[in-house]
């Protein structure tokens, strides 16, 4: 396709031109190309050269940010520019919109203004949020992509030492920053702060040995890398999925350890009436206490399998399930009097527990083969095969040894575990809540594990690249603020993060030289784009953002 002009002459003997829009095609019959017209712009010297500015523009919305920009940039006005690069800019430009609706540059410049600093702190700290929601790399390639490969906004360039020392600030005021964050968010998005969810999971560093005395020690992984020291973090978010507080513990801290430090930390937020919801690994009378003092309360995960009096109590209650979701039933259970009374809420999956029977029978039909191998051996080879067939993680707990040696399946094992399909307890302090609330709530705990996700995956919290427990303690917080971030859009625009990234990287500021000066414009939003501004009311970018006239 291409843009042709045809010449014809008039009487007086004066020539015409008409502009056409045309395309090549071969005849069917002679088989030589020839001209089909698709479009007459009409006459040369006639010419609506608006409409066709407007039309090329249009077309260009089809092209590369950086393609379309050259196309618009020689498009404008009498004086042809030169087009010299691109820059995505709208990912940075929501994310900036949304750091100064939540009045983070006014708690740092309140934070630091007694102090004399002269580099860009805020800025700094407001580039390794925006290079972890966008492209997350480390710090001195943080730095790079500032400088080669955004368009951040930023006045004044910034360089790593500028990101160590926003690291620095970050963390010595890390408390009054969380705190403001919060609240800020809580009055924009009108959040409820009457439930909050916690949960840890850790993080490993690839090193060999841990610290004599500091973050990175060996623990428990849940990260199934038992091999590297770790650290834990906690994270505590409201029902709707927004981070409240994060927390960077030692590696080998249990999770039990961890909840007098969370519950004291927050007491001072005075955030009302508070339930706290856990999961089982929380769980232990010492914590139940914690949870419940200062009028707080708990709606917390129970061990199915820990054998104690009051789960067997509760699993041996008789009453029907009440439906009160698909796939989700419940049944209420008190046990006790006065002080030793306690509230539990019994849920039935039954889509669960058809795919717990399912996995049942698959590892009791490995376990006959299994037997049915180990009586054809003899010796050694029979010992080993048998101890490790009673170790083993699942088939271990369907078998049972005779006085004789034997070991044989476990009928009544296997009873016990068709009872407990679909299962699984709740137990509250709160007695306001219907027994729906709890189980509904409890269930909400799945927040908590898209955070974490988001975390590790999308915003990369890992490898960390830091030695001092200072400066990790500062990304794991760079970290939170930016699943702050994108908690907030997601919520407000009902779009995944991957989506509104993608359509905002899109956005471009393009650089533009003429004899005239320099000129940096941004690329025509998008009719998506726009729709996501609005819904976080933010302000559609002006085209020209600036304009550098020659001295």
């Amino acid at each position: 396709m291409y843009v042709r002009t045809i010449s014809r002459k008039n009487k007086s003997g004066s020539t015409t031109t008409y502009v056409q829009l045309a395309h090549n095609v071969r005849d069917p019959q002679t088989g030589q190309p020839r001209a089909d017209v698709l479009y007459s712009f009409g006459r040369a010297d006639t010419l609506d050269v608006d409409a066709i500015r407007r039309l090329t523009k249009s077309l260009s919305r089809f092209l590369s940010p950086g393609e379309a920009l050259q196309i618009q940039g020689a498009a404008d006005g009498d004086t042809p520019l030169r087009f010299i690069r691109s820059y995505p800019m709208g990912g940075a430009y929501l994310l900036r919109a949304l750091w100064e609706q939540l009045g983070i540059p006014e708690a740092l410049s309140q934070c630091m203004k007694d102090r004399s600093f002269t580099s860009p702190v805020e800025w700094a700290a407001f580039a390794m949020l925006a290079n972890r929601a966008l492209a997350p790399d480390s710090k001195r390639g943080a730095e790079e992509w500032v400088r080669q490969d955004v368009a951040l906004g930023n006045p004044e360039p910034i360089e790593l030492q500028h990101l160590y020392r926003a690291m620095d600030v970050l963390l010595e005021y890390w408390e009054i920053i969380h705190k403001e964050v919060f609240f800020a968010v809580a009055d924009l998005l009108n959040l409820e702060v009457d439930l909050i969810f916690f949960d840890t999971t850790s993080t490993y560093f690839e090193m060999d040995e841990e610290d004599e005395a500091g973050l990175r020690q060996y623990g428990h992984s849940k990260d199934h890398r038992p091999d590297l020291p770790q650290v834990v973090i906690g994270l505590a978010v409201t029902k709707e999925g927004i981070p409240v507080k994060c927390w960077t513990m030692p590696g080998n801290t249990s999770d039990m350890k961890t909840v007098e430090t969370v519950k004291k930390e927050l007491l001072g937020w005075k955030l009302g009436r508070c339930i706290w919801v856990m999961d089982r690994g929380m769980n232990s009378e010492d914590n139940r206490l914690i949870l419940q003092k200062t009028g707080g309360h708990y709606i917390i995960g129970e061990k199915l399998r820990d054998n104690q009096e009051v789960h067997k109590e509760v699993l041996a209650k008789r009453g029907r399930f009440t439906a009160v979701r698909e796939n989700l039933e419940i049944k209420e259970v008190i046990v006790g009097d006065g002080e030793r009374r306690r509230r539990f809420i019994l849920v039935h999956n039954p889509e669960e527990a058809r795919k717990d029977k399912a996995t049942r029978e698959k590892t009791l039909k490995k376990i006959e083969e299994a037997l049915k191998s180990i009586k054809e051996q003899k010796g050694q080879c029979h010992k080993k095969n048998v101890c490790a067939l009673l170790s083993h993680r699942t088939m271990g707990r369907f078998l049972r040894q005779l006085k004789t040696g034997a070991i044989k399946i476990d009928k009544g094992k296997i009873k016990e575990e068709a009872h407990l399909d679909g299962k699984y307890i709740i137990s509250t302090s709160d007695d306001t809540l219907t027994p729906e609330d709890v189980a509904l709530g409890y269930k909400q705990l799945m927040e908590v594990e898209r955070a974490f996700r988001t975390l590790k995956t999308t915003l990369d919290l890992r490898p960390v690249y830091h030695r001092k427990d200072e400066r990790i303690q500062a990304h794991v917080f760079l970290c939170f603020l930016a699943l702050l971030l994108v908690r907030i859009a997601e919520r407000k625009t009902n779009m995944t993060w991957d989506r509104i990234r993608t359509q905002m990287e899109r956005l471009h500021l393009g650089e533009f030289f003429s004899k005239e000066g320099r000129v940096l414009q941004a690329t025509e939003l998008s009719p998506e784009q726009l729709n996501i501004l609005k819904q976080l009311k933010i302000s559609p970018p002006q085209r020209i953002r600036h304009i550098q006239m020659p001295p």
